[in-house]
């Protein structure tokens, strides 16, 4: 079993497959693994039949980043194909900030590419290790499964900035929001093998009441407009069904706090867990029988008030307009943008909950309603009276008729 480094984002699967299958993990000497494994260095050779993978240190991502080459007897021994792990991906190149200093792992990405990737033939293909929206590269990250590495040399804007200079000050400049929990992560892939995420625990209403009374949180993972409808107090709206559950609950969510789960249906509590226990939480158990089995026990529930952007038209022309709150990144609300609107990305809700007012309706928007919902969730835990979840996003306003304006973050309004 071949690691090119010790992941950032989730939680490795080779404590599982070792579990499961008796494979040696491999993984750079750099890694300082604690668990079993034969370590390796540059140019390192694994024999198998016809086929030899040569290990190619490419430091920039981590450290111990390495890729693997193929050559197979078969093709004359000429190299043919390219895993690269997280250093070169179809259309972009990975982040270099995860355990070095971000300017330090750019110049090590720099030469890592240039002197160990590029001067491969054209024709070598590359399979990355991932494709586009992940968290380890830039945001030109491509859906394609695999290149070559000519295409790559011709159509990937970073392979074109042939200065080290100009590389290091682009890619610190476009860097995105970091993994959550870098550290906790690296920490449990460095260290004894993970081989099971656990079973979550059924528990009754009773049995989540006395959990979040001593401080776990409910991560309902149901549709944010079920959410809306009903909830258990102080729960966190985020659909396990949309893309990136996981990463969104580990922004959120306190890193020390057990997670309970509530699903849509039975079965689904189990996946929740599972992808959340990915990424380093402590999933103690989720609601058995659902928000179903919370209501037949007539035990209370809140709301959010969930609206169009008609009706936040209309209401911000009202008596008692409320303060739009633009949950986006940075670079959606600079792009397009409701006039007036306040923007603080929903993972920095947290840290900036006295930048809101708590005598005025609050009214969360994004793109499609998903952050907003989850946003709303945010609002209420905390304590905000009034808040509302716009279901549609600013394009929506906009297709409206709406007004919208682009340019850099607004100024939080006085409070």
């Amino acid at each position: 079993m071949l690691e090119t480094h010790n992941h950032a984002d989730h939680v490795s699967g080779h404590g599982r497959l070792a579990r499961t299958t008796g494979a040696t993990i491999h993984i750079h000497e750099l890694a300082g693994a604690a668990y079993p494994h034969e370590p390796f260095a540059d140019g390192w050779l694994l024999e198998l039949g016809e086929l030899t993978i040569e290990a190619i240190h490419t430091p920039g991502h981590r450290p111990e980043h390495t890729s693997f080459l193929l050559r197979d007897a078969g093709r004359g021994g000429a190299p043919w194909a390219l895993l690269g792990g997280d250093s070169l991906f179809i259309g972009d190149v990975a982040r270099p900030d995860l355990a070095v200093e971000p300017r330090e792992g750019a110049a090590a990405m720099f030469h890592s590419l240039q002197q160990r990737l590029l001067p491969l033939d054209d024709e070598v293909e590359v399979w990355p290790a991932h494709l586009g929206g992940s968290l380890c590269g830039g945001s030109a990250i491509d859906l394609k499964t695999s290149s070559t590495i000519g295409f790559e040399r011709h159509h990937n804007r970073a392979l074109g900035i042939a200065d080290e200079a100009e590389f290091v000050a682009d890619a610190v400049a476009s860097l995105g929001d970091r993994p959550p929990n870098v550290g906790q992560i690296v920490d449990l892939n460095r260290g004894p093998l993970v081989e099971d995420f656990g079973t979550p625990a059924p528990l009754t209403p009773h049995e989540v009441e006395e959990a979040v009374a001593a401080g776990a949180v409910v991560i309902d993972g149901r549709t944010n407009e079920e959410f809306d409808e009903a909830h258990i107090a102080g729960a966190l709206s985020t659909s396990a069904y949309d893309t990136g559950f996981a990463t969104k609950v580990s922004r959120v969510a306190p890193g020390d706090s057990e997670i309970i789960v509530v699903a849509a249906s039975d079965g689904d509590e189990r996946d929740a867990a599972e992808l959340l226990a990915a990424v380093g939480m402590r999933v103690r158990g989720f609601l058995e029988g659902g928000m179903t089995a919370w209501r037949t026990e007539e035990r209370p529930v809140r709301k959010i008030e969930l609206i169009d952007p008609d009706e936040l038209a209309a209401r911000s022309e009202g008596p008692e307009p409320p303060l739009i709150l633009d949950v986006r990144n940075a670079a959606e609300y600079s792009g397009e943008h409701i006039p007036g609107s306040l923007h603080i990305p929903y993972g920095d809700l947290a840290d900036r909950f006295d930048e809101l007012p708590r005598d005025r309706p609050i009214a969360a928007i994004c793109r499609g309603g998903k952050r907003s919902g989850l946003a709303a969730s945010i609002l209420q835990r905390e304590g905000f009276a009034e808040v509302v979840h716009v279901g549609q996003g600013v394009g929506a306003w906009r297709q409206g008729g709406h007004p919208v304006r682009s340019g850099a973050e607004a100024a939080s309004p006085a409070i």
